[in-house]
């Protein structure tokens, strides 16, 4: 189970409490199924800003050659700006930012933009979460093999050379 204490920051969630309501709406809406894990955190810390904030990638992004750079995950909900079916959720990045339309975008990275944070659901099973680059053309890689190990993986910007 992921402690939202140490995977936010301080700042408070995005969307009030999780209910069993919204849940089933928002899952309705994004057409898939979210990971228990997230769901489990966003029950206990509805989205905010990370505490950690960068992830290491298997080759380079236009973000560094060796990791990402991650600001906040969306809270399951509608209302927060950064919310999965919000103003800046999900739909939005493949409607108005022509993201591949290849699952539901839940973590916004320092970028503004140009490069998401994505659940893959393109084949059946846990979708893995995966960084989708607009400055690489929408390159896909994967990061973790689902969310609570991608979570678990989130380490200190100051681990990595910034002079990349």
């Amino acid at each position: 189970m992921l402690d939202p204490a140490t995977v936010f920051d301080e700042s408070g969630p995005f969307e009030d409490r999780l209910t069993d309501e919204t849940l089933r709406a928002v899952e309705a809406q994004l057409g898939h199924r979210l990971p228990a894990a997230y769901v489990d955190l966003a029950r206990r810390h509805n989205g905010g800003a990370f505490a950690r904030a960068a992830h290491p990638a298997p080759r380079r992004t236009s973000w560094a050659k060796d990791h990402v750079g991650v600001y906040a995950l969306a809270a399951i909900g509608r209302t927060a700006e950064f919310s999965l079916c919000g103003p800046l959720g999900s739909a939005f990045w493949v409607a108005e930012w022509r993201y591949p339309d290849i699952g539901v975008y839940l973590v916004d990275c320092p970028s503004a933009g140009h490069d998401m944070i994505a659940l893959d659901y393109r084949s059946p099973g846990e979708p893995p979460v995966v960084h989708v680059d607009q400055e690489r053309d929408y390159q896909i890689t994967v990061l973790a093999p689902d969310f609570e190990t991608f979570v678990a993986g989130l380490v200190e910007q100051s681990d990595y050379d910034l002079d990349d």
